[in-house]
């Protein structure tokens, strides 16, 4: 059977499973890319680092020139993370004539363009899979299965991490430090998971998919976001007792020609799909024009799940397919941006808020007040009655929970922060936005 000489850069938790599935399960690459792919060379820092996969005598090498000067070696598995030396490492890959496989989201939504433009003019291509949703197949589908279709609409659970923490505080109760503890014990989250739990990782897998689906260009430092970092049990309570859940989404929605882009804690009804993924699993449900609703669930991250997307990558590179696709879709191209973005402030949506307030008369009309002024109209209300045992009732801040009905995000911020300045209202407000049923493009 013909052979393809293939090569990892960076054998680490993603690296050894790749390892693993090329190694333990050649045959079942072959069958589908109809050619072995043979693991020719591993560049690691150190040799001597005790791995979770045996690797063949002669493979391990820290010597990336042992890669980049074999000219039979035809495609790469780039698994290195950050931005550095990971960037400069896939130019010089490109520029000796490989192809690239990487799970590098952080890479594509910083220097995409440059190294999109830089793999056409060298006639190399980059494939990307596991860069998103770890194992579930969401790159290919937006981009190739779905290509009859006009996606209007977009949100997803794509960080594992977070939607873990949620979960467990949802759950069982948890506070947010005892479920990111847990997380980190379980190898869900870094020992630093700023990344994960402010909503960038988040943001951009979101800007990876928005120029897929709707052909944006967009940083996605530009995309609004805000992470699980200060949730509340307290939240996930009342979002309960309204008949919803909470989780980290990243939203998108097409009206026309202009695009809604955000990441924030979300309220989502319950038994909808996305309200009940549960621990580090991630979802994206996509709305085309033609085919309607579909919903993605699975793995979003891990060795297996996210080497299994990488290995199918380097089938799907090796066998041509890949570089057909990587031409027609020229991503990150200079071609200008199909869609303009949404400005924050005039993003629409339903809010949850929450204030704490004295018990006393006249605080809801000095509240509901502000909210006219605003244009917000409330859908909903509820104050429990303050503890019966307190013997100080008219003093003690009792919680009120608001829901609105649609209005511009940067009317509710202004609302909220207005209300905050009462001498009615004491501490900090919440404010949430909540998902409704994705609407298609007028």
């Amino acid at each position: 059977m013909e052979k393809t000489k293939v090569a990892i850069v960076g054998v680490g938790t993603v690296g050894s499973g790749v390892a693993r599935l090329l190694l333990d399960h050649g045959d079942r690459t072959a069958r589908h890319a109809g050619r072995t792919l043979w693991l020719e060379k591993a560049v690691v820092r150190d040799v001597k680092k005790v791995r979770d996969c045996v690797l063949p005598a002669g493979v391990l090498t820290t010597d990336l020139n042992e890669v980049l000067s074999d000219p039979e070696i035809s495609v790469v598995a780039l698994l290195v993370g950050g931005l550095e030396p990971a960037r400069t490492i896939m130019l010089q890959l490109l520029e000796a004539g490989k192809d690239v496989v990487t799970a590098n989201k952080a890479l594509l939504a910083e220097h995409g363009p440059e190294l999109f433009d830089r793999a056409r003019s060298l006639g190399r291509c980059i494939a990307f899979e596991a860069a998103v949703a770890g194992g579930i197949p969401i790159i290919a589908n937006i981009s190739q299965c779905l290509s009859a279709n006009q996606v209007t609409a977009l949100q997803g659970i794509l960080n594992g991490t977070s939607n873990f923490i949620v979960h467990k505080m949802d759950d069982q109760g948890w506070s947010y430090d005892a479920a990111l503890r847990e997380a980190q014990r379980l190898g869900f989250a870094e020992a630093d998971p700023s990344m994960d739990v402010d909503g960038t990782d988040a943001a951009q897998k979101l800007a990876i998919l928005a120029h897929l689906a709707f052909g944006a260009r967009v940083r996605w430092q530009d995309i609004a976001r805000t992470g699980i970092d200060t949730l509340d049990t307290v939240d996930m309570g009342f979002a309960a007792e309204l008949g919803y859940r909470i989780k980290l989404i990243a939203h998108a929605r097409l009206t026309g020609d202009r695009l809604e882009l955000s990441v924030s804690p979300t309220l989502i009804r319950q038994g909808q799909p996305l309200a009940e993924v549960q621990n580090n699993y991630n979802a994206i449900s996509v709305v085309g024009d033609a085919v309607g609703d579909l919903f993605f669930h699975g793995q979003g991250a891990g060795r297996m799940p996210t080497a299994s997307a990488v290995v199918a990558d380097m089938i799907d590179v090796a066998v041509g397919r890949t570089p057909i696709t990587f031409r027609t879709l020229e991503l990150w191209s200079d071609r200008e941006s199909k869609v303009s973005l949404v400005p924050f402030d005039d993003l629409p949506g339903r809010y949850y808020m929450r204030f704490e307030v004295l018990d006393k008369p006249g605080v809801m009309a000095q509240i509901t007040s502000i909210l006219g002024q605003e244009n917000l109209s409330i859908s909903s209300i509820i104050q429990h009655e303050p503890d019966p045992d307190s013997s100080s009732q008219e003093t003690q801040p009792v919680k009120l929970v608001i829901m609105t009905h649609e209005a511009p995000e940067g009317a509710a911020r202004t609302a909220v922060h207005r209300i905050t300045q009462l001498p009615v209202v004491t501490g900090k407000a919440v404010r949430m936005r909540v998902l409704e049923t994705p609407r298609k493009a007028r």
